[in-house]
């Protein structure tokens, strides 16, 4: 979303679009997130430019996540009524759920970004030996 962007606010009887919407895109985020999970011990089967996209992504849905929470703000005080307010409240802990999913899956996004095919073969074969032994005398990580 650019600066000059005005977000079209919707009426309350949206609540039940806006919340398939915001669910199915936790789940994307959750799916994509088991993704990167699976590349973290494989960077290098990656790209800088799938990690630059893959960054921007989730950069831009963190960008959008104040846009939703003024939307449910402007509805709480729509007057909802009681099966409203229930379903505001659950929306409201799938945006916390979903902003800190998102911050983990950044987190993780630029862990494997640093070590991309593009960045393995910019390595000295000294370089190289060295975190091969280094990773033979470690741990996995998340283990």
């Amino acid at each position: 979303m650019t600066d000059t962007d005005t977000p079209q606010w919707q009426p309350l009887a949206a609540l039940v679009q806006m919340a398939r919407d915001i669910d199915e895109q936790f789940v994307n985020t959750r799916e994509q997130y088991d993704t990167l999970l699976e590349a973290r011990d494989r960077p290098h089967v990656l790209d800088d430019a799938t990690m630059t996209r893959f960054i921007r992504l989730i950069t831009d849905e963190l960008e959008f996540l104040p846009i939703y929470r003024e939307q449910l703000a402007r509805w709480y005080q729509a007057k909802p009524n009681a099966t409203q307010i229930i379903e505001l409240d659950r929306l409201t802990h799938q945006l916390d759920r979903w902003a800190e999913l998102l911050g983990k899956q950044l987190v993780l996004a630029r862990e494997i970004g640093a070590g991309t095919i593009e960045k393995v073969l910019a390595k000295s074969d000294l370089e190289l030996g060295i975190e091969a032994l280094l990773r033979m005398t470690s741990p996995p990580k998340g283990k």
